[in-house]
């Protein structure tokens, strides 16, 4: 039986999983509308009643990889355990395991930021999640005891989106463990009273 809705869901799901796939892999501006819609198998108004413009569905596709790669920080920080010291620490596990998974390209916010114009929907996006990935890491820096948590938080951000960059530039297996150890220093550091 399907519910009232339940078409047309699953259409919007299925344009919005190849965008996904297709955006990560190659950029936003690297694919065009027509091949989304071929890989989706829907039809081009299908598209275009969920997504009038490219950049609605550029728009979704970041929500998306917000909700997967801020959800994957976060479950990487609680498996550290109940001290937020080690959650900020344990936090760059999540980049372990990005920087391991098979097609592997890098931070979706920060290659999609590349693509657009600064005061655009999809930069000012970008820009937002960054910012709500920092302001969660300051929390996490004040529970844990840091002199100056904002200070922490720009540094471990910094050190998580350039661990991000390096496991596509190099690739080298070392880079996620050298960066959660230099994640161990600052943390210790800031918070050592």
């Amino acid at each position: 039986m399907v519910q009232s809705g339940g078409a047309p869901r699953c259409a919007r799901d299925r344009i919005l999983d190849t965008a996904f796939r297709m955006f990560y892999a190659h950029g936003p501006r690297g694919v065009g509308v027509d091949t989304v819609i071929a890989e989706s198998g829907v039809a081009k108004a299908t598209l275009y009643k969920y997504f009038p413009r490219k950049d609605d569905l550029v728009l979704a596709y970041l929500d998306k990889v917000d909700q997967v790669w801020f959800g994957q920080l976060r479950a990487a920080a609680r498996a550290a355990g109940d001290d937020p010291r080690d959650q900020l620490v344990g936090m760059f596990d999540a980049l372990a395991s990005a920087c391991r998974s098979e097609g592997y390209h890098g931070c979706a916010f920060i290659n999609t930021a590349a693509e657009f114009e600064p005061g655009s929907d999809v930069h000012a996006r970008t820009v937002e999640h960054k910012n709500v990935v920092r302001a969660w890491v300051t929390d996490l820096a004040r529970r844990a005891g840091a002199d100056d948590p904002e200070r922490l938080a720009r540094q471990l951000t910094l050190l998580l989106d350039g661990g991000l960059a390096a496991g596509v530039l190099d690739a080298d297996p070392v880079t996620p463990d050298a960066t959660r150890a230099a994640a161990r220093v600052l943390v210790d550091a800031a918070c050592s009273g």
